[in-house]
C-alpha cells in the first residue's frame, strides 16, 4: 500500500550507520543517497530491498527537530526479528520491547522494538505461526 516512508533525523551519518546495521538482518541495504545540494532539503539516504528505496532518512529542514514516529518492518521469520533486535542494540539503539509474542495484537504477532538515535520507535515483526 505504501511506496515509501521517510524520517527526519538529527544526526545523518550516525543514523545512516545505525540503519545500515539494524536493517541488514531484514535484507535491506543502503540503496541511494542524495545530497542537500540535490534536494534543497538536507541530506537523505534510502534503504530497501532489490534496489528500491522504501525507507528514507533525512536531515531536518530549516532546523526543525525530528518528531518521533513508529515504523514496523516485516520479517520473514522470528529468528530475523531476534537478529534485528540484537543488531539494532549493538548499533546503539535502546531497547523498547524485547523479541516476543504480542498476542494482544493477534496470536502469531512476534515483534521486537527499539528506539533509534532520534527516539523513533522502530519495530521488526513476523506474523507467521513459527
Amino acid at each position: 500500500m505504501l511506496d515509501h516512508i521517510g524520517l527526519h533525523v538529527s544526526g545523518f551519518e550516525r543514523s545512516r550507520e545505525f540503519y545500515c546495521k539494524a536493517l541488514a538482518p531484514l535484507g535491506a541495504t543502503l540503496v541511494m543517497e542524495v545530497t542537500s545540494e540535490q534536494t534543497g532539503d538536507g541530506d537523505h539516504a534510502g534503504f530497501g530491498i532489490d534496489g528500491k528505496p522504501t525507507f528514507w532518512i533525512g536531515t531536518s529542514f530549516n532546523g526543525h527537530p525530528a518528531s518521533p514516529v513508529h515504523v514496523a518492518f516485516i520479517a520473514p521469520d522470528r529468528a530475523t526479528v531476534d537478529a534485528f533486535h540484537r543488531e539494532a542494540l549493538a548499533a546503539g539503539a535502546k531497547d523498547n520491547g524485547a523479541p516476543g509474542l504480542r498476542p494482544h495484537y493477534h496470536p502469531h504477532y512476534y515483534g521486537a522494538f527499539v528506539l533509534d538515535p532520534d527516539g523513533h520507535n522502530i519495530e521488526a515483526v513476523c506474523h507467521r505461526p513459527e
